[in-house]
């Protein structure tokens, strides 16, 4: 695709080996450094950072080609919506400001809209692929039945969710990030937990599973409750902040999100109970004053920073 005022285009599907991007190098020095670290027949940690999904949405187009473009959904127009209310929407800056989009926007253009959508299941499906060569070597050189293995993201990504394309927000599909966690002898391999859990519990998980002393003043729990009985609950909420004040909190049902003006005045308040609207189409604190006062007694007493700037 061509550049539009000298910025990279959004997308882009080129016809070339995985290795034209630097997510197939990154697997290729993972299978590199187990290799070594196995040889060594000592106990190992190894952290593996890929870039993809993130902007721009570029991978070699035989990922492109693993998709129908024409079974890309549409959202509905309830869910693509820019909230009516006081809210955390933003303008999408980084996807608007730093990729040329050839005058096309996606909130208007509907194809355009399908055709990121598409390309964003590509970057998804490429990075799949390298995390399974990951896993692959693992099996190969004997060390999969002793090897714990977590996949997690640092944050999800809104693809016209509330008008919004990026994340810097506090919605659910910026905030909700895959969290896969395999164990050796694992009881309940490939169970699904709806527990609502942080990326601070990933430390102590690990530390719990390895039988490592766990250090005091942790924020995170471990998770084994969870692995050992994927429909135990979460024994407390889930907890985010942005930039300008804005806080939120999130339980089984509901998520508080608030943005604070000056100490302990509030700019906005939205309420979002995901049992009877998962897209977040509706704003309830209104309709549940109740839940709003619990949430932000809790919130009140969060280990976050209480106001960011």
């Amino acid at each position: 695709r061509p550049r539009t005022r000298g910025q990279s285009p959004a997308w882009e599907a080129f016809d070339g080996p995985d290795t034209a991007y630097p997510d197939a190098w990154i697997a290729d020095e993972a299978v590199s450094t187990l290799r070594k670290l196995t040889d060594a027949n000592e106990p190992w940690f190894l952290a593996v950072g890929f870039f993809k999904p993130h902007l721009p949405f570029a991978a070699p187009k035989s990922w492109f080609d693993r998709h129908d473009s024409a079974e890309i959904p549409v959202l509905r127009s309830t869910v693509a919506a820019r909230p009516d209310w006081p809210s955390g929407w933003h303008g999408s800056g980084e996807f608007r400001g730093n990729y040329g989009h050839e005058d096309l926007d996606p909130d208007t253009h509907p194809a355009y809209a399908r055709q990121l959508r598409h390309a964003y299941a590509a970057c998804v499906t490429y990075v799949d692929a390298q995390a399974g060569r990951v896993l692959d070597i693992l099996r190969e050189l004997g060390e999969a039945e002793n090897t714990i293995v977590i996949i997690w993201s640092d944050h999800g990504f809104l693809l016209g969710e509330h008008a919004i394309w990026g994340k810097h927000c506090l919605y659910e599909d910026a905030l909700r990030a895959p969290l896969m966690i395999r164990v050796p002898g694992q009881r309940n391999a490939g169970a699904i937990s709806d527990a609502v859990v942080e990326s601070v519990d990933i430390f102590p998980t690990l530390a719990d599973l390895c039988g490592l002393p766990m250090p005091s003043g942790l924020d995170g729990q471990s998770l084994s409750p969870q692995l050992d009985d994927p429909g135990a609950p979460a024994t407390k909420p889930a907890l985010g902040f942005w930039t300008g004040g804005r806080r939120t909190i999130r339980n089984a049902d509901w998520r508080l999100i608030v943005r604070e003006r000056d100490e302990g005045v509030l700019d906005s308040i939205e309420l979002f109970n995901y049992r009877t609207d998962p897209g977040e189409t509706r704003n309830q604190a209104a309709e549940h004053p109740e839940v709003v006062q619990d949430l932000l007694d809790k919130l009140a007493t969060a280990p976050i920073p209480s106001r960011q700037r």
